[in-house]
């Protein structure tokens, strides 16, 4: 089972996610209420309420949260968790994603995907799962951005905030983990960032 330490990138590192994340979390959250359509809670009404979130889900033994800390601000913008861990089964999910809109579509964002992954394979796991509302058409956009296989769609097997929904299901499995490997430090490579940091060349599987 993965355990609670840091995972260093260049443009971001993953820390285990604490209180101390709060304020941080707090700010970044600001006028981000779309961030929270296809998410099981909904936007958070007061400072309290998410941190009495976060006290709850940075306690679940079996579920791992991240905070995602860009190097670009030092502060963290959204968090990621492990999840649904088969470790019998060798199969993990990469889930619970919350990226504010400041963090979505970065090269931050990127890596702290492809760091998760990463570690994953390390581990041993053989089958990393990324899942999502079927109507969320950004989410499924980057699980084939980022090399998932599409398997599969599960009707009405949720309620989600009062309303049933449909899960696209995606995978990526361990032989097909070094050519995505190779991929993903391609494209994170500095050689591949202008001096704006915008990337100059797409992940292969971007169209």
């Amino acid at each position: 089972m993965p355990g609670f330490q840091c995972h260093n990138g260049v443009a971001v590192t993953l820390e285990p996610l604490y209180a101390r994340h709060v304020d941080d979390l707090w700010e970044a959250s600001q006028a981000a209420d779309v961030s929270w359509a296809y998410l099981k809670y909904r936007p958070f009404p007061t400072k309290n309420d998410m941190a009495a979130h976060i006290t709850r889900i940075s306690g679940l033994e079996r579920q791992p949260f991240f905070a995602v800390v860009p190097a670009s601000s030092g502060k963290a913008e959204g968090w990621v968790s492990f999840c649904n861990i088969a470790s019998a089964d060798a199969a993990i999910e990469i889930g619970s994603v919350w990226f504010s809109p400041q963090l979505q579509r970065t090269r931050a964002a990127t890596e702290a995907i492809f760091l998760m992954m990463q570690h994953a394979f390390t581990l041993g796991y053989f089958r990393v799962v990324w899942r999502c509302n079927d109507l969320n058409a950004a989410s499924k956009r980057a699980a084939r951005r980022f090399g998932f296989t599409y398997e599969g769609t599960w009707r009405g097997d949720w309620i989600v905030k009062g309303r049933r929904r449909d899960t696209a299901w995606f995978s990526i499995v361990e032989p097909e983990w070094p050519a995505r490997r190779t991929l993903f430090e391609t494209w994170l490579n500095e050689s591949n960032f202008d001096a704006n940091g915008v990337a100059l060349k797409p992940l292969s599987s971007e169209t």
